[in-house]
């Protein structure tokens, strides 16, 4: 029991030493954009991108990086079992979608107008 305890704190001590690393990382890219803005952009933009990558490296390896990573994966799983609509299915969809959306609209300008009618014949 002591033993796994003291296994947890130094994961959680080292967890916190490489999420500092990701934030002075991202530092890095924010400052060294600014400061390298009159080089071309292609180069801020590898840069960028090769940061982020080595950033998100050490994110994962932390034990909240690898629960995303669980959670990413169940997700791409979750959405390969929903059943997509076909192409006509969601064409019908989309135009019964429409033109509900153009009777109601014109269902409200009716009522509009009418009580704007009859508004003004009260008020005169």
């Amino acid at each position: 029991m002591v033993m796994s305890s003291n296994i947890e704190k130094s994961s959680g001590a080292f967890d916190k030493l490489k999420w500092l690393l990701v934030v002075a990382l991202v530092a890095v890219r924010v400052v060294g954009n600014s400061f390298y803005a009159d080089q071309s952009l292609l180069y801020r933009v590898l840069a960028l991108v090769a940061l982020a990558l080595v950033a998100g490296f050490v994110a994962v390896q932390t034990e909240k990086g690898k629960a995303l990573l669980v959670l990413l994966k169940d997700a791409r799983m979750e959405i390969r079992k929903v059943v997509w609509p076909t192409r006509p299915e969601l064409t019908q969809t989309t135009l019964i979608v429409v033109v509900f959306v153009l009777v109601v609209a014109l269902l409200l300008w009716v009522i509009d107008s009418l009580i704007s009618w009859l508004v003004s014949g009260l008020i005169g």
